[in-house]
């Protein structure tokens, strides 16, 4: 049976425990020490979810702590806003929550979105854990403390840091996620050896059929590599004032494409397609070689990311990252690869070279 442990601290102390297994048989005993005996819990999830796990975790949950509530919203990116939220608040008052309850994200990263900024905004904040069921969600939206609501499609535009009590993951749920879905949490993946480890880079490009056919052992090294990348940066940046922006590669350019797209691609599908513009700025700019942008470019292509939309025009997505909410006194946060394995953040960024790597269409 699988078992890590990952701690995750802010100040030298410790926050939270990211658990990563292959089934929900610990669930309770995790719980149990945060003294859920005597509190409600309220189950938040989506619809898809649900349909798969909500009757498992309910059960393990009864008569283990003083009630078990479930809140079932319609799954999708457009249900990430602030009406679905009033919603959940008006769920939770009528049944009497009060700030010793506790909320679970059961789902992915909608979800864990949602139910951390509910939490954090809640009767000015409950306890909230985290229970991610999709890859993207596990590698990186659970962990760290973001939470938020996109507002009239502007990404996460509304949010808050607050940390969860735990992150609970069960990587066998990734077996039930679709391709579609799967590869775009590959897209987050991925991005986490571009950024910050070569060795992952390389390891993911060895172990390439394994990750695709979703082997066990894969699974397994792929989730925890990838929790210890995140972790190390939001532990030396807890709230994006430095390096944890570095997170963001592939970011400006995806939520543009995002956006206009109007959500019909994923988040990954998105970042992947912004990580490979980026990929090509860092190229043009010297910083990478052109062999090493290739070998980018194969890695995405084997898992089978979107080409960029033909329909998309280059000077409309550029024009959209000045909505982006990492803008400082008017000028991009952008993020480039000095080499593969060490990202570096660069305010010069033009409109022009972003406009060269869109109109080129080599993505």
């Amino acid at each position: 049976m699988l078992e890590k442990r990952l701690e995750v601290s802010a100040e030298g102390k410790k926050v939270y425990d990211i658990v990563i297994e292959n089934s929900f048989s610990n669930l309770v005993k995790e719980l149990s020490a945060l003294d859920i005996q005597e509190r409600k819990l309220c189950i938040v999830t989506e619809r898809r979810v649900a349909s798969y796990y909500l009757e498992e975790v309910k059960s393990i949950l009864e008569g283990r702590c003083a009630k078990v509530e479930v809140y079932i919203f319609q799954e999708g990116e457009a249900s990430k806003n602030l009406s679905t939220v009033d919603n959940l608040y008006h769920f939770l008052i009528t049944h009497e929550f009060d700030r010793k309850d506790m909320l679970l994200a059961l789902g992915g990263g909608v979800t864990g979105d949602l139910t951390g900024f509910a939490a954090a905004t809640y009767l000015r904040g409950i306890d909230f854990v985290q229970i991610p069921t999709s890859l993207l969600a596990q590698v990186d939206s659970s962990i760290g403390g973001k939470t938020g609501v996109d507002y009239h499609a502007y990404k996460n535009m509304v949010g808050a840091f607050y940390m969860p009590k735990l992150v609970y993951i069960n990587v066998n749920t990734i077996k039930t996620l679709s391709e579609r879905q799967y590869h775009s949490g590959l897209g987050e993946v991925i991005k986490h050896g571009l950024i910050r480890d070569r060795a992952y880079f390389e390891w993911i490009k060895a172990n390439k059929e394994a990750i695709a056919e979703r082997k066990d052992e894969a699974l397994a090294h792929m989730v925890e590599e990838s929790c210890l990348i995140k972790r190390a940066v939001v532990e030396e940046d807890p709230k994006e004032h430095g390096v944890r922006a570095l997170l963001n590669f592939g970011h400006t350019l995806g939520h543009s494409i995002e956006k206009l797209m109007n959500f019909s691609l994923t988040h990954g599908e998105c970042v992947a397609i912004g990580s490979l513009l980026a990929a090509d700025i860092s190229s043009k700019r010297g910083y990478i070689s052109e062999q090493e942008n290739k070998e980018i470019k194969n890695i995405y292509a084997y898992f089978d990311f979107p080409a960029l939309p033909k329909e998309l025009k280059a000077k409309e997505v550029v024009k959209e990252t000045k909505h982006d909410k990492k803008m400082e006194h008017g000028k991009i946060k952008f993020i480039l690869l000095d080499q593969i394995g060490k990202a570096a953040i660069y305010q010069d960024v033009t409109p022009e070279e972003m406009l060269a790597v869109i109109e080129q269409g080599e993505v």
